[in-house]
């Protein structure tokens, strides 16, 4: 699978999965279906406004209806971080090729050469499918120019996954309390550095990782403990306080 390398907020570097072109053509269909409703709707209105008032108000509701269309794409990716209502369902969103967060800039470059890649009236086009399905990091036109992408959000390990990977005797006792102080996400991030351990045998992620935990919930790992046992630890306490404060 396609992946791009994204620096979390803890400077770890996760790789996360390139939405391909189904994902984007299916959130793409959930946008328009959408639009379709508000279309019908607007009709219902602009028939009851021609009956009741006057013909400019229809004009006026159907100019609304021609903006919000135009501009939905680039108002939500702005203020949904990168996500339309589709793209949020499918779990993708607009990223910077070079993995950070894109810039205003770069969504007015993705909107503008919408025209280019979908056609009027903004709906799949020829050369948005070709560009999407032939590029390494399945980019559109508007992509490639503004150096965005899409990637999968959904994490790869659910934390469901994560609180069930360590079976804890009853009688198990915490040595970190201070976990805490870490959040769901958190622990995802820590046992997706582990799996990428224990299946690249990469330890430089692991040291890194536990540099910034240490930092973050302010402990000192104990003698005879290395990074990777204080991790493994660091799961095993936040598994078994937050099991317990949930009971």
């Amino acid at each position: 699978m396609d992946s791009i390398r994204i620096s979390t907020a803890q400077n770890i570097d996760i790789d996360y999965e390139i939405a391909g072109l189904g994902e984007r053509i299916a959130a793409r269909c959930i946008d328009l279906a959408g639009f379709a409703v508000i279309a019908m709707i607007t009709m219902v209105v602009m028939g009851a406004v021609s009956i009741g008032i006057s013909g400019s108000a229809g004009m006026i509701v159907l100019f609304v209806f021609i903006a919000i269309f135009a501009f939905y794409d680039l108002v939500c990716e702005i203020t949904m971080d990168g996500q339309t209502l589709g793209k949020k369902a499918l779990k993708i969103k607009v990223i910077s090729i070079d993995g950070t967060q894109p810039t205003f800039s770069q969504y007015i470059f993705r909107w503008l050469f919408r025209i280019i890649d979908f056609g009027f009236p903004f709906g799949w086009g020829v050369v948005a499918l070709v560009s999407v399905a032939v590029t390494k990091n399945h980019q559109r036109l508007g992509d490639i120019l503004a150096k965005t992408t899409l990637i999968k959000t959904k994490p790869r390990t659910a934390f469901a996954n994560v609180a069930f990977s360590f079976k804890l005797p009853e009688e198990y006792e915490p040595m970190f309390k201070e976990v805490l102080h870490l959040n769901d996400r958190d622990i995802e991030l820590i046992h997706e550095v582990l799996t990428g351990y224990y299946q690249t045998g990469n330890a430089e992620l692991i040291y890194t990782m536990a540099a910034k935990t240490k930092e973050h919930i302010v402990v000192t790992i104990p003698s005879g403990m290395n990074e990777l046992q204080f991790l493994e630890t660091v799961l095993k306490d936040y598994n078994h306080l937050t099991a317990n404060m949930s009971v």
